[in-house]
């Protein structure tokens, strides 16, 4: 099996794993939080990114993975970063109505694809851009309901867009920058992560919700979820580091939004939650644009794959290219360095 084949095995395998892990985490939350009245969901991600640090100390011991150390203060930045993106759109929800909030979720695509544009110097072809926009309008047919604006919850949700696509960029430049793998720098940024979380969380829910997580009664029924959805974070923390560092944060905000229609679907079929055609429609259309997104992504996969040889060949006749950097097979031409290359983070 060649390497390119087991590139491609790696990648559907990863994109597996977070489509599986992040449908049971939400199944597992929703019955958290609407059957048993836990809605405490931004220390619970606290205490998600508790448990997969320590699941990941224990791997670490028993040599399941190498420690590969590398610049604390981009580590520092990257966790703490990371753990803000995540308050900032549960503050988003919680002041915004579901339909704004759904369409702060769309817009992290169209925002990463323009930061990668200006600082990455990436280039994205009118094929897979056409993908994406019915992709969009799919998951907007489906999940949109009402817009209703006011100016803090807008003000959240541009923070959280922001700090969402600058944490999912820095996610993929980071491992290629440092050469980590996705499991290395998910368990040095978790604990920043974490603690970013630990320290907000409990104050961020008692805004949102008007309760103390701490006066809270747990029973041995609602710690026995909370234990069960701690878990499951474990494989859809490491799954997410590792489809952005395998693929692009562009699909890995692709992959979301086919989760929330897997969602919708898995809500209607089993549970029976509320269900329109305007709901199905809207699946039907992400589902062609999720596949349509997929197939032009392939396509390029292997234009470029034809033309690698070409490219080096010419190379070794003529005058080496200094601007030439070969990365995980691929040859990027002429491509500027990220925006965190000159800086310490």
């Amino acid at each position: 099996m060649g390497d390119g084949e087991k590139f491609q095995l790696g990648t559907i395998g990863a994109l597996s794993l977070s489509v599986v892990s992040s449908v049971s985490i939400v199944i597992c939350n929703k019955a958290l939080m609407s059957g048993l009245h836990f809605i405490f969901a931004t220390t619970l991600t606290s205490w998600h990114l508790l448990v997969t640090f320590c699941s990941l100390h224990v791997a670490l011991k028993m040599r399941f993975f190498e420690h590969k150390p590398f610049e604390q203060k981009a580590v520092m930045g990257f966790g703490i970063l990371n753990g803000t993106s995540i308050g900032l759109l549960n503050l988003s929800l919680g002041f915004n109505s579901v339909g704004f909030y759904q369409m702060t979720k769309l817009a992290i695509i169209p925002c990463t694809i323009l930061l990668e544009i200006l600082f990455l110097g990436k280039k994205f072809s009118r094929r897979i851009q056409f993908s994406l926009a019915v992709l969009l309008l799919g998951v907007g047919i489906a999940t949109i309901t009402d817009l209703q604006l006011n100016a803090l919850g807008s003000f959240l949700s541009i923070l959280a867009i922001i700090t969402t696509c600058v944490a999912q960029i820095m996610t993929n430049t980071i491992q290629k920058k440092f050469k980590v793998s996705s499991t290395q720098l998910l368990y040095q940024s978790c604990p920043y992560q974490a603690a970013t979380l630990l320290i907000t969380g409990p104050y961020l829910d008692k805004i949102l919700t008007d309760l103390n997580v701490f006066a809270f009664k747990y029973t041995t029924q609602i710690t026995s979820v909370i234990v069960l959805s701690c878990l499951i974070s474990i494989s859809v923390n490491f799954s997410t580091f590792l489809v952005i560092g395998k693929t692009s944060p562009v699909t890995y905000q692709v992959l979301g939004h086919l989760k929330t229609c897997l969602v919708l679907a898995f809500g209607y079929i089993i549970v029976r939650d509320p269900f329109s055609w305007r709901n199905i429609l809207g699946i039907l259309v992400a589902m062609i644009g999720m596949l349509l997104y997929s197939h032009y992504c392939v396509i390029e996969n292997q234009q470029k794959a034809a033309e690698t040889p070409i490219q080096v060949s010419q190379t070794r006749e003529g005058e080496t290219d200094p601007l030439i950097n070969v990365e995980s097979g691929n040859t990027m031409l002429n491509k500027r360095p990220p925006i965190w290359s000159k800086e310490k983070d």
